[in-house]
């Protein structure tokens, strides 16, 4: 288990969290437009956003029109790391997180591409993998190299949705997916179900909102298709990824599920479980977090 030695400050820091949340309306009983819009004002428990000069803005065609993409160079590039934000498929932007791409781009020497793919409520399933897929068809033909994909929660489930699109029609080689505390299984592990109403970032409710947002109307045998759940896919010809989550993250069981499979069906995989660490702890400032971004870079640096 990583970060035991530092779980005091995790545990002081998810208390205060909790509590902090406790004093705010649930997320699933607000519009989403109020979410965004909230978001980028710096309001919430999530840091304020940052927006760097460094980052250049590129339109690309996609299938259902233009796909804007957040592109980070850095002096020298050896390839490129396609990066799918998180927030349920309803939330979250490809500049949200300027900071970390930035840094990640210095410390790999990728350039990295963030896609600002459609979001549910308004663009339900299939708009949001078909976004990803195109970006990485974009992405490998334009870039050389190491190429990379991988993303936060949401963004983690459509980087593995894109891979297997692109292993289907023969197109893909990415040499690696960086997936953190990603759900891959949209019925619910048991550790997503069991999770109750407790809020730590996501909430029992919470998360069933973000899923019949995404999928609305989707009966659940359809929710357990390989195209809705990767979980439920044949994993065989994909690149090594890694894997990370948190303990006291409600989709812990994605991740170690998801390890699982991967392995057994043939490919590289590494499983990297953080002592007490919540849905989207990276986004902290806590040593737990900076121990965990240090791993997803020395993974994508290769």
């Amino acid at each position: 288990m990583i970060g035991e030695d530092v779980v005091g400050e995790t545990r002081a820091f998810n208390a205060a969290l909790e509590e902090l949340l406790a004093q705010q309306p649930s997320l699933q009983t607000l519009a989403p437009a109020m979410i965004r819009r909230a978001r980028r004002e710096g309001r919430g428990v999530f840091p304020p956003l940052v927006f760097l000069d460094q980052a250049r803005t590129l339109t690309v065609p996609g299938r259902a029109g233009e796909i804007s993409l957040r592109i980070f160079e850095p002096e020298r590039p050896r390839g490129a790391y396609l990066h799918l934000h998180g927030g349920g498929w309803m939330l979250g932007s490809a500049d949200g997180q300027d900071a970390w791409l930035w840094e990640i781009a210095q410390a790999t020497s990728l350039t990295v591409v963030s896609v600002e793919y459609r979001l549910a409520p308004e663009h339900p399933f299939p708009a949001g993998p078909d976004d990803a897929e195109d970006a990485a068809r974009w992405i490998l033909e334009q870039y050389d190299g190491r190429l990379a994909i991988g993303g936060e929660s949401a963004g983690a489930h459509l980087a593995v949705a894109a891979l297997l699109r692109l292993r289907e029609s023969g197109v893909s080689r990415f040499d690696a997916a960086n997936l953190v505390f990603g759900p891959f299984d949209l019925t619910g592990t048991p550790s997503r179900r069991l999770w109750g109403e407790r809020d730590l970032i996501l909430s029992g409710p919470m998360m069933d909102w973000f899923a019949d947002c995404f999928l609305p109307g989707m009966p659940l045998a359809e929710r357990q298709s390989a195209e809705v759940s990767p979980l439920f896919a044949d994993l065989h010809g994909l690149p090594p990824a890694l894997f990370t989550c948190g303990t006291l993250d409600p989709l812990l069981d994605d991740s170690l599920f998801m390890e699982a499979r991967w392995r057994q069906a043939g490919n590289d995989a590494e499983l990297a479980v953080y002592a007490e660490g919540i849905h989207g702890f990276t986004a902290f400032p806590l040593e737990l977090a900076r121990r965990a971004r240090a791993a997803q870079i020395a993974f994508l640096r290769g």
